[in-house]
C-alpha cells in the first residue's frame, strides 16, 4: 500500500507530460475525405482546400466556403452559397490530433454546443 503511494504521484507526472501529435499544418491544404454515419448510413465527402476557400463533393453535389483560420489548428467555414437559414451558419472547425495523414477533428455549428468528431484522411 506504501508502495502505491509513492507510485501515484509519478505516475500522474509521466502521464501529463504525454501531448497528441498536432501536425496542424499537413492538414491546411489539399484533398481530403472523411466518412461520418448518419441515420445508420456511413456517407463519405470529398474535400479540396487552400488557404481561404474549400470545396465538398457530398453525394454528387459540390458546395463551396470560405475558410477562415483562427490560429495553426483551427478554422472557421462559411457557406458561400447558402441555400437555407441553418446552411448560412459557420461551422466551427478544430484539429485535435494527428497522425501521419490522418487528422481527428472536432466540429459544430458556430455558438453550438453540440460537437461531432470525424476522422479526415489526407489523400493528396
Amino acid at each position: 500500500m506504501k508502495r502505491l503511494i509513492y507510485l501515484l504521484p509519478l505516475f500522474v507526472i509521466v502521464t501529463s507530460c504525454y501531448e497528441a501529435e498536432r501536425n496542424c499544418a499537413d492538414f491546411k491544404t489539399g484533398k481530403f475525405k472523411y466518412e461520418l454515419t448518419l441515420n445508420g448510413k456511413t456517407q463519405t465527402t470529398i474535400v479540396e482546400r487552400n488557404d481561404s476557400i474549400q470545396v465538398e463533393t457530398f453525394e454528387g453535389k459540390t458546395d463551396t466556403a470560405s475558410v477562415r483560420w483562427v490560429n495553426d489548428c483551427e478554422f472557421v467555414m462559411q457557406n458561400l452559397h447558402p441555400k437555407s437559414r441553418e446552411e448560412k451558419k459557420g461551422i466551427s472547425i478544430r484539429i485535435l490530433t494527428t497522425k501521419g495523414n490522418t487528422a481527428t477533428v472536432e466540429f459544430s455549428l458556430v455558438g453550438e454546443a453540440e460537437k461531432q468528431k470525424v476522422t479526415v484522411t489526407k489523400i493528396d
